[in-house]
């Protein structure tokens, strides 16, 4: 789940009682009545353009401020923290809060500022036109390039779209290590995050998102990126006034418009929900997502409401277009309601908006059956804490989630074929398995598919595989095996796509920049060549020349190609270590 919007805590008690006990204005010539109202006025015109996010008029009044008051009172100190803490500035923020005599306790703005400092203080940092990206120093720096390139992507088009771009300065991303990172930042608990799988928030004028690194199988992190900013986006436009149905649905839908249209990030497994919730009638109805999704009772009766919502926009776009979407944006900041801000956009009574999109709902067309839902599932809370997070290496507890039992059998089976190196034998029963349940299972459709390549059934293989990922977009296992038939092939086009969406759910496979590297190379992508070795050279601890050797051996012979990808990693000396292979079956039974 993507970190929602949540307007900030306001402190206008903090104010009030500050005003209250006649601490704002020095003695003599500044207690002046009038000299006194217009420094109450700046100081709660810096408050309303903090909540507006509204970070450079907050900067604006303070200056003004600055020049009416002395420097040492409290509520200057509270507001210029505030101020700098949204900048960026968090050693400063910490002096000015602790200044201010904020208390330091978990959720103020003093405790932020303080665990924000220590965890970004010797983070990297990266910028492009209108971005600083702050990571941890290591592996994250492979993401660089591609977030950037994301990021400002996602600017563009939302600029197109809704006519918006951030005012002032370059916009912050923040990238923690983990989950527990993630709750020091942000105003969630650790067990709310762990409750809800947030792995990213908009909030305090930045994105601040978790690495790949931190979840079991990698997420689709390039599209939570551009999730975030569609979030900055529309808290800016509208000063914060927008509810968080309308915020979940257009973040939602506008996520893919730094890689081509909105509203594709509606997946099988959520639509297949949505369906079932459909047929058995019992959707959400608007009146029950308010005030907030996050409290309805169950987590499928919010996965439910966000589907509903992500078609409300869907709705509104399709006959309306993006024009609709700025007015109901625009319309809540003028200070409409939301139901008379979409009556506004869409020219027709909310009651008639709710039945046309609940009928625009229930056009869609739905899987057959319910597919296991997909769940970014933290390292810490993965069943196998050794699991490795590609999850190619698949052994027979993968098989778990298969609820038909003759076809687990079959699986089971097959993997045992595997694992006496009886390849023909296995690719019989995993064909068994996949006979029965389709395309549903990950799992099933990869160990069919692997035992195929190992068979050198291309062809078959890669049906199987293009079936999987109609069910489960994204799926970065099912996408580096494509790729390796692909550039077998040497379809370099598609074999370049199929491990760009694998690297946009796991970007710490070396075999995807390996195989990018040799990709860009025959394509004459010379800068693309630079940036794939240096991403390897991070991922694998070779040297740059060892990393070239390694790309021109790498899928040299269908042998070592399509069974046997050697994986390079630093073992835990820092020394080279060549791992077992990282994707199909080796020869050994892949043990």
């Amino acid at each position: 789940m993507h970190g929602t919007h949540v307007r900030a805590a306001g402190s206008r008690g903090l104010l009030a009682a500050l005003l209250g006990l006649g601490l704002l204005l020095a003695t003599g010539a500044r207690a002046e009545e009038s000299l006194k109202n217009e420094a109450k006025e700046r100081l709660g015109r810096v408050e309303e353009a903090l909540e507006d996010w509204d970070v450079p008029a907050a900067r604006r009044e303070l200056t003004a401020l600055e020049a009416l008051v002395p420097d040492d009172i409290e509520p200057l100190k509270y507001f210029q923290g505030r101020v700098a803490f949204e900048e960026g500035r968090y050693t400063e923020a910490v002096e000015l809060l602790q200044g201010a005599n904020i208390e330091d306790k978990p959720g103020s703005y003093l405790r932020l500022a303080k665990e924000t400092r220590d965890i970004v203080k010797d983070h990297a940092r990266a910028e492009s036109e209108h971005f600083i990206f702050f990571y941890p120093k290591g592996k994250d720096e492979v993401l660089v390039p591609y977030a950037l390139e994301t990021l400002e992507s996602i600017h563009r088009a939302l600029y197109e779209d809704l006519g918006h771009k951030p005012p002032g300065g370059k916009v912050r991303v923040e990238v923690v290590n983990n989950a527990r990172e993630l709750s020091k930042v942000s105003t969630l608990t650790y067990q709310q995050i762990q409750t809800t799988g947030t792995i990213a928030i908009c909030k305090f004028n930045k994105l601040m998102v978790t690495s790949p690194k931190a979840v079991a199988r990698g997420y689709d992190w390039q599209d939570t990126l551009a999730h975030e900013y569609v979030h900055l986006v529309v808290s800016q436009m509208s000063q914060n006034t927008v509810p968080i149905w309308l915020h979940e649905g257009l973040a939602k839908f506008l996520e893919s418009r730094w890689r081509g249209k909105p509203g594709l990030a509606m997946t099988p497994s959520t639509l297949a929900l949505l369906g079932r919730r459909v047929k058995e009638d019992k959707l959400i109805p608007f009146e029950k997502m308010h005030p907030s999704i996050a409290m309805l009772p169950t987590a499928e009766d919010a996965a439910t409401a966000f589907a509903e919502v992500y078609y409300a926009i869907d709705y509104v776009y399709s006959t309306l277009g993006n024009k609709a979407l700025r007015e109901i944006i625009l319309g809540l900041r003028d200070g409409k309601q939301d139901r008379k801000s979409v009556e506004a956009a869409t020219g027709m009574p909310f009651a008639n908006f709710e039945k046309a999109w609940l009928a625009h709902i229930k056009k869609q067309q739905f899987p057959k059956e319910l597919l296991p839902r997909e769940e970014v599932v933290l390292k810490e809370n993965a069943k196998d804490k050794g699991e490795k997070k590609k999850g190619r290496e698949i052994s027979f507890g993968d098989f778990a989630e298969v609820t038909e039992v003759p076809a687990r059998k079959f699986a089971h089976l097959g993997e045992l074929m595997r694992e006496r190196n009886r390849i023909k034998a296995a690719a019989e029963e995993y064909a068994k398995a996949h006979k029965l349940v389709g395309d549903k299972y990950e799992a099933v459709s990869n160990k069919y598919a692997l035992a195929l390549l190992e068979l050198r059934r291309l062809d078959e293989a890669e049906q199987v595989l293009r079936g999987s990922l109609r069910v489960h977009p994204g799926s970065p296992s099912t996408n580096v095996h494509l790729g390796r038939i692909l550039l077998f092939r040497k379809d370099y086009g598609k074999a370049k796509q199929a491990y760009l969406e694998a690297l946009a759910a796991d970007p710490f496979d070396p075999e995807i920049h390996l195989a990018l590297m040799r990709i860009h190379g025959a394509l004459g992508e010379t800068a693309l060549v630079t940036r794939t070795r240096a991403a390897s050279v991070v991922l694998t601890g070779l040297e740059a020349e060892d990393v070239d050797r390694v790309s021109q051996e790498f899928l040299r012979d269908a042998d070592s190609g399509l069974a046997e990808t050697e994986d390079f990693e630093k073992d835990g000396s820092g020394k080279d270590a060549a791992k077992a292979p990282a994707g199909a079956p080796a020869k050994d039974g892949g043990k």
